[in-house]
């Protein structure tokens, strides 16, 4: 008697890109319940760490440093939930998802409204070499690199760098450029977004200046901020940028194509897993947006091709930092010594 898993996951393969989405449509609908859990089990302890961490300062400073670095995992899934509100995905009503997403949005220092334009222009283009430049990781060609003059080269080499991508570029992203609605300066709307999401930090920031010093912003509010942020950048990162990764030029580009072959499904311990809320079930997020993230491992649990397509695990992520061009040849993403060979 045939293996009938062996056959469901043939079926699975069989399947067109854009089938998928019509499949995965069935796991869109949130729970309200499950979702106000969600948000409660990690609202919840960010707060009771935050608190802890402002008495621990009476008591060593140490201690406030290491609860502020613990507290950096729950501001990650935060984040997580504010992008799923972004989807239409962690409650049914859009106005409940939205005020959601832009009160989570003070804590995480993003203005709701301009990330989720630019997430959604991300989605959009994501794969598509005509359409780069708007929330993503900037990755250009062997041939463009070539046809750089050597201070263009200098700069993107600069810019590829894990220091400069993973250490400066977290703060910078976080920081700075979240304070002005960068690639949509034109729309007075994202101006809004980003204005009063700077004035309710400015407020909560001056309080706790004001009750506390110089101190908790220094042990409490930087270390977790700064942590959340290089997480969130990493997994940003190996998201998409892998050697066997998908771009293709504007003509021949197609969206769901794009999103389950341009997409990592990135496994992590079961920990690491909750507490960035599943999000490197990426290429089933990309394949259909509007699932929460809870039932991401459902959908890997129903359809046997998707829970094997593109695994990345931690150990063969770290080769991903080495990758730098895409080379429209061989149709991988490469390195620098690697280009220079061809």
């Amino acid at each position: 008697m045939p293996d009938q898993s062996e056959a469901v996951r043939q079926r699975d393969e069989a399947r067109p890109a854009k089938e998928w989405a019509r499949i995965l449509a069935e796991y869109r609908e949130p729970d309200p319940i499950r979702s106000s859990f969600e948000l409660a089990v990690t609202l919840g302890p960010f707060l009771i760490l935050w608190c802890l961490a402002w008495w621990s300062m009476s008591v060593s400073y140490w201690l406030t440093f290491t609860l502020s670095v613990c507290n950096a995992a729950f501001l990650l899934r935060l984040f997580a939930i504010q992008h799923d509100c972004g989807h239409g995905a962690f409650f049914q009503s859009r106005t409940v998802s939205d005020w959601l997403g832009r009160v989570i949005g003070v804590l995480t220092l993003t203005p709701y409204d301009v990330w989720r334009r630019s997430h959604s222009i991300h989605h959009s283009s994501s794969g598509n070499l005509g359409r780069r430049g708007m929330g993503d990781i900037q990755t250009i060609t062997v041939m463009e690199y070539r046809q750089l003059n050597p201070l263009n080269r200098l700069i993107y080499r600069l810019y590829r760098n894990p220091v400069v991508l993973f250490c400066l570029g977290p703060g910078y992203l976080f920081f700075i450029q979240n304070r002005v609605p960068l690639g949509l300066m034109g729309n007075a709307r994202f101006w809004v977004s980003a204005m009063c999401t700077n004035a309710a930090i400015f407020v909560w920031v001056a309080l706790v200046l004001y009750f506390g010093g110089l101190v908790p912003i220094l042990l409490i509010f930087l270390p977790s901020t700064l942590l959340a942020a290089t997480a969130g950048v990493w997994l940003f990162y190996v998201q998409h940028q892998f050697e066997t990764t998908h771009w293709d030029a504007d003509e021949d580009w197609q969206l769901h194509e794009s999103a389950l072959k341009g997409s990592s499904h990135y496994v992590l311990p079961p920990v690491l897993q909750w507490l960035s809320a599943n999000i490197g079930v990426h290429h089933v997020h990309h394949l259909y947006s509007r699932i929460p993230f809870y039932r991401l491992p459902e959908v890997l649990r129903d359809h046997a091709e998707l829970a094997e397509s593109n695994r990345m695990t931690i150990r063969q992520s770290l080769h991903s930092v080495r990758l730098h061009l895409w080379d429209e040849e061989s149709r991988r993403l490469v390195s620098f010594a690697q280009a220079k060979a061809l």
